[in-house]
């Protein structure tokens, strides 16, 4: 798993916070740090051989950053890797960026168990090579639909 602060967001205490929860999960996390552009995320993506990317966008400029990252994850042959994240999204941004292919996206106050059994089932679902997304328990606070 690759989490990444795309932009001049410098915001990270949220992207830590997950990284080292998905750690303590069992998975590997690798956190790029801040300002990164959409080419390094990527980049750092293919050279980790990651099975899920995720980014953190609290700037504002989430329509622009993962539309731009899922356009070269396609580009580099990534098409199987979960591209998933999280910050203040509104819902019909969320609508939208799930129409490009974008996976669930998390919003504050998401429990930590969400976004872990999310990504395991997301990623068990791409090994697997099933077409249908992962559906997980979306009935909690502050989880995104």
């Amino acid at each position: 798993m690759l989490v990444a602060k795309v932009g001049l967001d410098g915001h990270d205490r949220g992207a830590k916070v997950i990284a080292c929860m998905l750690r303590d999960a069992g998975m590997e996390v690798i956190y790029t740090g801040l300002h990164q552009s959409p080419e390094q995320v990527v980049e750092a993506a293919m050279q980790e051989d990651v099975e899920a990317l995720g980014l953190s966008i609290l700037s504002g400029a989430h329509m622009t950053l993962f539309p731009k990252v899922r356009k070269l994850m396609k580009e580099k042959g990534l098409e199987n890797v979960l591209l998933t994240g999280g910050g203040i999204i509104p819902p019909e941004d969320d609508a939208a960026l799930r129409k490009l292919g974008v996976g669930k996206l998390f919003g504050p106050g998401t429990p930590g168990h969400e976004v872990v059994d999310y990504i395991r089932a997301e990623v068990a679902r791409r090994r697997a090579g099933s077409k249908a997304p992962a559906k997980p328990n979306t009935k909690s606070k502050g989880a995104r639909k």
